[in-house]
């Protein structure tokens, strides 16, 4: 069977770990649900023993409706326009009234409360009635007013408000000669052509105060042709009831993040209304990383996959003033009308009020939007792309080796020769590790031959000359007559045998050197001390040059070989006596950086040819003059080749009128000698 059949198989199988998936993740919701829930009624519970709510007054009548005074966020200024009131729709100056109420001759009168702090407002307005106008310069005429009533245990309070065209009003306490108060303040507005306005701020009664108000004005008599004030419109004293801030404060700190808490009177009256908003931040789309937005619609579909198979929601307006019993459960699962799920469940408390306390989904831990359904998402996100990517695995693992093959055959020739290295590979795999030892290993060989090929060149530069001085000197020594001459010719000879000699020494070195890194033994040492005894023989050995060392004295810790690391400063030094001029500075430095240990030679002196800076570590590379002689350029290998065996590089360049050579350690654990 191929590989890829094989892989088809596997992947077809797998198809079993998502539907397994699905039943671990669906028990694991309902459990989660059901614990939730439980732990949901507890604190229920201990929010309602912490919690203090005024016990029903058995004293007031219970048979008056109820005016119910949703609360502002934030204060009106009572200017008669009512445009700053809530949910007021601006383009076709609409106000979503409490209540109506019809006035003779087909008026109109609507009407809403709201309360803020210690204020409560009202806005009264009044349609299709142009008369009633009370004008201050006939004061006899009459005239519209507003007869604001409030009950209260302690007193009651009547406040006549007159009907002004426009303008600034207070209201004025009965029988009292039309005295002022000036806490009843408001204003009349003609804020269009159909309607006349009355915008009030009054102080706020207790709760389940008597509030009601009349709208009095004359109306003709047609057998004496006189008018009288009788009413045009009544709402009815009723119980004022609105949401309290103590209670609402007090809820705060009772409820956790995620969760909202609701106080409800015996009739389902809001007066108390409290939510933490949820700690958990979801990140602005534009933020997302494609993988983040793969894994949210992921994620999406198995919410909705889950919510299939959870219990149907209860329908909740969480923004309602009133429930029902039939509209709020006693517990369960409810849905908002923005479609967030909660868990609800409701508490009696000891003065007969109701506490409704629920938490979002998205809170707690389940797969409505937890970290555990996020995991659960991306397990089955991956499943998915991993099956998909079985399927053409054996095809681009097959193509892979076969690519490698035809590189490799590729770089060599029908001789055998090396042609060109294999294409880099970034594959972290096994076969991506064979492909980089395959080009690491042509690499090599590649390197090697231009190696041996450039070797021979040079070597061949080299041995030139002096086998062309000592074939020169040797048949010039045969026709020459003079003992002098024969003299010179036989000391050139000799020079040119010593210079044959060098190369061949400089050879052997540099293999010795090769060879005896491979059984050089490393040890702890101070390099700092090293760097300062060998600069001291240094200066002793080479008088006419100032020699200095610049680093630390001791305490520079490094675990290698000192005799290799002497012998490299030897080559340096030695290297930087030919070039620097007499009295010149040579200077061996030492420091730290970061996962290094620079140790560098510098030199008074010419400076060094840019195309030169790395083919200098070469072996036969050399910029001395032709004068200079004895100097193969061996030197410099033998330092590289004793950088490398410790790890490091060596690089040459030019610096403020000399040369630097820099060798750069990589620091290492130490360990035992």
């Amino acid at each position: 069977m191929t590989l890829k059949r094989q892989l088809v198989i596997a992947s077809v199988l797998m198809l079993v770990i998502p539907w397994a998936g699905l039943q671990f993740v669906l028990e694991l919701d309902t459990a989660l649900r059901q614990q939730a829930a439980t732990q949901l009624e507890q604190q229920a519970g201990r929010v309602a023993s912490l919690i203090d709510v005024p016990a029903i007054d058995e004293s007031r009548p219970g048979g008056k409706p109820v005016t119910y005074a949703p609360t502002l966020d934030r204060s009106l200024e009572p200017d008669g326009y009512g445009s700053d009131w809530p949910e007021y729709d601006e383009e076709h100056s609409s106000q979503p009234w409490q209540g109506t109420g019809t006035l003779p001759d087909n008026a109109t009168l609507k009407w809403r409360v709201a309360v803020q702090e210690n204020n409560l407002y009202l806005l009264v307005r009044i349609n299709n009635r142009m008369q009633g106008f009370y004008q201050p310069s006939r004061p006899e005429q009459p005239f519209d007013q507003l007869l604001i009533s409030i009950e209260q245990p302690q007193d009651v309070i009547e406040r006549l408000v007159p009907r002004l065209s426009h303008g600034r009003i207070n209201g004025l306490v009965p029988g009292r000669s039309n005295a002022l108060d000036y806490r009843f303040r408001g204003a009349w507005q003609l804020p269009d052509n159909n309607g006349h306005q009355l915008e009030l701020r009054l102080p706020r009664p207790e709760q389940g105060a008597g509030f009601g108000f009349q709208l009095m004005g004359p109306v003709e008599e047609s057998e004496s042709r006189t008018s009288r004030q009788q009413p045009l419109f009544e709402y009815p004293d009723s119980r004022l009831i609105s949401r309290q801030a103590p209670l609402e404060q007090r809820l705060e700190q009772l409820i956790a993040p995620g969760q909202s808490a609701w106080v409800l009177q015996p009739e389902g009256w809001v007066i108390a209304r409290q939510t933490q908003p949820s700690n958990l931040r979801r990140p602005a789309f534009d933020s997302l990383t494609p993988a983040q937005i793969l894994e949210r619609i992921s994620l999406n579909a198995l919410r909705a996959l889950v919510r299939a198979y959870q219990p149907e929601p209860i329908l909740v307006d969480s923004d309602a003033h009133q429930f029902s019993g039939s509209e709020l459960p006693d517990r369960g699962l409810v849905r908002h009308g923005n479609g967030d799920l909660y868990l609800l469940t409701t508490e009696t408390l000891a003065s007969g009020h109701t506490l409704v306390l629920e938490e979002s989904l998205d809170q707690m831990l389940t797969l409505s939007g937890s970290t555990l359904g996020s995991v659960i998402a991306r397990s089955a996100l991956l499943l998915i792309v991993l099956t998909l990517a079985l399927l053409g695995y054996a095809s681009w693992l097959s193509w892979r080796i076969t690519r490698l093959q035809r590189a490799v055959s590729a770089s060599i020739d029908d001789d055998g020769r090396l042609l060109r290295t294999l294409p880099p590979v970034t594959a972290k795999d096994e076969l991506g590790d064979l492909s980089r030892q395959f080009s690491h290993l042509t690499e090599r060989l590649h390197g090697y031959t231009h190696y041996l090929e450039s070797f021979s060149r040079r070597l061949s530069h080299e041995l030139k000359t002096p086998i062309a001085v000592v074939r020169s000197s040797l048949e010039n020594l045969s026709q020459s007559a003079s003992d002098e001459d024969r003299a010179n010719y036989l000391a050139r000879a000799r020079t040119a045998t010593d210079r044959l000699s060098q190369i061949l020494h400089g050879m052997s070195e540099a293999a010795r050197l090769e060879q005896s890194l491979d059984h050089a033994e490393k040890e702890s040492f101070d390099l700092a001390d090293v760097c300062v005894q060998t600069t001291a023989a240094y200066q002793s050995l080479a008088p006419d040059f100032r020699v200095r060392y610049q680093g630390p004295q001791q305490g520079v810790r490094y675990h290698g070989s000192p005799e290799l690391l002497v012998q490299l400063l030897d080559k340096l030094v030695d290297n930087a006596r030919d070039f620097t001029p007499q009295g010149g500075l040579i200077e061996i430095s030492l420091r730290r950086e970061s996962q290094y240990l620079l140790l560098s030679v510098f030199n008074q002196g010419s400076a060094l040819p840019e195309e030169l800076a790395q083919d200098i570590f070469s072996p036969f590379v050399s910029v001395r003059s032709p004068g200079q002689e004895g100097h193969l350029g061996q030197g410099l290998l033998i330092a590289r080749l004793i950088a490398e065996h410790h790890r490091g590089r060596i690089q040459a360049g030019n610096e403020n009128g000399g040369v630097r050579f820099t060798v750069a350690l990589p620091k290492e654990p130490l360990t035992n000698s």
